[in-house]
């Protein structure tokens, strides 16, 4: 293997790795805006809320709802993708080594930019789950100091 060819198989390894663990931190991210969604509905159903808390807290989860739709959006399979298994899954035995073969280059391109929309995706997802929780803290806040 010539030393191009290394570098471009040792981009495209890094590009997969970095697919992997976005993949695995939108993963965790989804279980705990879950358990934030939860969370809030088992506190609210025990606080005595006021308006501004209702105006806060559904504010905070309609937040946790949309970031959780963002990650959903994020590990959403492509089944009509140009790459991996379903394009194999349409080609004849023989034609499978010359789509093995291909332009790295082009793979790496295209695999790349799968990357930056789930790191944007996840990206997005802890902003609205970062500023869901702040206002839920408020919400918690604003029950709490019209109960005193």
């Amino acid at each position: 293997m010539s030393a191009s060819e290394l570098g471009l198989a040792a981009a495209h390894a890094e590009v997969k790795v970095e697919i992997a663990r976005t993949d695995t931190k939108t993963a965790l991210l989804l279980a705990f805006v879950g358990a934030m969604l939860a969370g809030a509905w088992s506190v609210a159903r025990d606080l005595p809320l006021n308006l501004p808390a209702y105006v806060a807290g559904g504010l905070g989860l309609s937040l946790l709802v949309a970031a959780a739709g963002l990650l959903l959006r994020s590990v959403r399979p492509n089944l009509r993708g140009r790459r991996g298994f379903p394009l194999w899954a349409t080609l004849t035995p023989d034609e499978i080594p010359a789509a093995v073969s291909a332009d790295l280059a082009v793979d790496i391109v295209g695999v790349s930019r799968l990357a930056v929309a789930k790191f944007t995706s996840l990206q997005r997802a802890v902003d609205l789950t970062r500023a869901g929780g702040a206002l839920l803290v408020l919400a918690v806040l604003l029950a709490l100091g019209s109960a005193a």
